[in-house]
């Protein structure tokens, strides 16, 4: 099987799986394990491969979900921010983009911009209190005086669930 076969391969089951759950596919965090040179050379190909999707629709919301996610896994911040961006531009009743958008905003230093994204996402309906707590992607935001307001309101809504 050729690599592109692969990909378009990998891209049609990741969409599929993301049909059957009707929400954003797993996100992987910046912390995950390092990468091999031949992951990095894997995924800067998938990177390429999605980016040319995305120029040939750019509102293909799941193209955009999984490029996001591989420039992160690549540590790309500034280039997964500008998915973000469009992505709550696109879906702007998703939870999970402006959550992810937190993220991305985080992980470029922007506390203020995350705090706001995270806030939204709460209002969303964004309820994974658990992988809020432990996330390394909001490691920097949740040290940071602005995220003590949120915290806050995620214990009033902790009450309010349990």
């Amino acid at each position: 099987m050729r690599f592109l076969d692969f990909l378009a391969l990998d891209l049609r089951n990741q969409l599929r799986k993301n049909s059957e759950r009707r929400r954003m596919p797993e996100r992987h965090n910046a912390k995950s394990k390092k990468l091999s040179r031949k992951e990095m050379r894997e995924l800067d190909i998938k990177i390429s491969f999605m980016e040319g999707v995305v120029r040939r629709d750019s509102r293909f919301v799941e193209a955009l979900q999984i490029l996001g996610d591989h420039y992160t896994q690549r540590g790309r911040f500034e280039n997964s921010l500008k998915v973000d961006k469009q992505l709550s531009r696109l879906e702007p009743r998703n939870p999970l983009v402006y959550y992810n958008l937190a993220c991305s905003y985080s992980l470029n230093a922007e506390y203020g911009l995350a705090a706001n994204a995270l806030e939204k996402a709460l209002s969303l309906g964004y309820r994974d209190f658990k992988w809020l707590a432990r996330d390394p992607d909001l490691l920097r935001l949740r040290k940071h005086p602005v995220y003590r307001s949120i915290e806050a309101k995620i214990r009033k809504m902790k009450v309010k669930v349990t």
